[in-house]
């Protein structure tokens, strides 16, 4: 599955993140935010695939608000305020000029959001590939 092989590098990637330590550069810092942004974007496709191929018919054209709404129902995902906490960063990457913000949202990736990406791994290959 495209969606899934697709999200499972970009979480690879993302992993890289501990590699790196405050002080950031500016090169440094917009790459690290840039990595969570592809997870996190790579993350909620392949939910909205999954759920479709499993007859959510809500998922064909949900926003991701409502992929990780239908995913919190489904079971797919566990904790639904982390994921929307987690929207929220994505929806803040274009605002990463500001140094508090991309700050912010790699402190939120090392402490948080790595391991939602890890869970939903997890899930997705226990119960819902096919």
């Amino acid at each position: 599955m495209k969606k899934y092989d697709n999200f499972c590098a970009a979480f690879t990637n993302l992993a890289d993140i501990y590699h790196y330590q405050e002080p950031y550069d500016n090169v440094t810092m917009t790459g690290l935010v840039g990595l969570y942004s592809i997870c996190f974007e790579q993350a909620w496709k392949m939910m909205k695939e999954i759920l479709e191929q499993h007859g959510y018919e809500i998922a064909a054209t949900g926003s991701p608000k409502l992929i990780i709404k239908t995913a919190y129902q489904s079971s797919m995902i566990l904790d639904e305020d982390m994921w929307l906490a987690a929207l929220q960063a994505r929806n803040n990457v274009s605002h990463s000029y500001n140094s508090e913000i991309a700050l912010d949202i790699i402190r939120q990736t090392k402490e948080h959001f790595f391991g939602l990406f890890d869970a939903l791994k997890k899930t997705i290959e226990a119960n819902w590939l096919e």
